[in-house]
């Protein structure tokens, strides 16, 4: 994410940020509060859920290692609300850097305001692919693109042949995928009989995640 500043740059917004640990099940943020820091992830995977009108909560992404959260509290002039709650799914480590750092480094560097438009516009490409997805991409499709996705965040290894655990509910990726839980399992058990994926309690692990790119596009 930080690809894009010059590496004295990178040093600069790494030398503004605190080192924070979550344990398993530990809310970074809440939804609601004050927005006042963006986090780099750095270890573990969270989850970000928002609250239903029915009063549960759903969860929209998982997030691992190089992902990010609370770029719109960088913005000037503004301390928006938390748009979600962030919770640690397994013992987690961020770089918080907070909004008023950030401040003072953008008057000093002009890579800063590169590293606020980057962060913002990765967030406008990935919410207007999801959007076209949710319009148009039928429930299978959608289940193999969410699979693919977990299957980069879980992954122990960089050997796409590697089997993959994803430790989520059935119920959690019918909220990814924005279906039932009825009708995602279908879609599972179909890929289990073909072998792409094995079911288990509380996990589905992947097994053929080529299978499951190529159908995805």
């Amino acid at each position: 994410m930080l690809a894009s500043l010059s590496e004295s740059d990178r040093r600069d917004v790494l030398a503004n940020t605190r080192r924070r640990r979550f344990a398993k099940g530990e809310v970074v943020v809440h939804e609601g509060d004050p927005a006042d820091s963006l986090h780099l992830v750095v270890t573990g995977r969270l989850a970000v859920r928002v609250a239903t009108s029915s009063g549960d909560n759903a969860t929209l992404n998982i997030l691992g290692p190089g992902d990010y959260f609370g770029e719109l509290s960088l913005l000037d002039g503004r301390q928006p609300a938390r748009t979600a709650s962030i919770v640690a799914l397994e013992p987690a480590e961020t770089l918080s850097l907070a909004a008023s750092a950030f401040g003072e480094l953008r008057q000093r560097h002009r890579g800063a305001e590169q590293l606020l438009l980057t962060l913002l516009a990765r967030r406008v490409e990935e919410l207007s692919a999801r959007l076209l997805e949710t319009m148009y991409d039928g429930l299978d499709r959608r289940v193999y693109r969410r699979l693919v996705e977990l299957g980069r965040v879980y992954a122990d290894s960089d050997d796409p042949q590697s089997p993959v655990v994803v430790p989520l509910t059935q119920e959690q990726l019918a909220e990814l995928v924005g279906g039932t839980r009825p009708s995602v399992n279908q879609v599972l058990k179909r890929l289990a009989e073909r072998s792409v994926i094995e079911i288990g309690r509380g996990r589905v692990t992947v097994l053929d995640r080529a299978w499951l790119a190529q159908r995805a596009t």
